[in-house]
């Protein structure tokens, strides 16, 4: 880094070889952990790229309908709210916990999300590390 020492900024015609030799390793890393690419694209010069990690344990045996229901009750939504905003009735609701406390062998909301956040497991998004911006003071 030369223009942008110190300031966590990079030089232009650094930043495409830097961000595309993360982005190799990034690909690198996912692939011998089973992850894969969704997205890969190249604006301007600048390679964009969405990947997913492999999911595992508790959380793997959901699908993407019931991980989000799953997610909802995490952070205390009642079925009806959770209908509400999945725009699905609340006896689709109930169903699919139904299927969830089957698979995951549960009986209660509360052991639910205890075995889905249990560990190293994370019921949240997937993580995505964000990096926020350094504000200037005014003056």
């Amino acid at each position: 880094m030369k223009d942008g020492a110190g300031t966590g900024l990079l030089a232009r015609e650094e930043t495409g070889a830097e961000v595309e030799a993360l982005a190799m390793e990034l690909i690198a890393k996912l692939a011998s952990a089973g992850g894969h690419v969704l997205l890969d694209l190249e604006l301007d010069g600048v390679r964009c790229l969405v990947l997913r990690g492999a999911r595992t344990g508790p959380v793997s045996l959901l699908s993407p309908r019931e991980l989000e229901i799953a997610r909802m009750v995490a952070c205390g939504h009642p079925n009806k709210t959770i209908a509400s905003v999945l725009e699905i009735s609340t006896w689709t609701v109930a169903s699919h916990l139904r299927r969830i406390f089957v698979k995951l062998d549960v009986t209660s909301r509360a052991a639910m999300v205890s075995r889905l956040t249990s560990g190293d497991q994370q019921l949240g998004p997937d993580p995505v590390e964000v990096t926020q911006p350094q504000l200037m003071p005014e003056g």
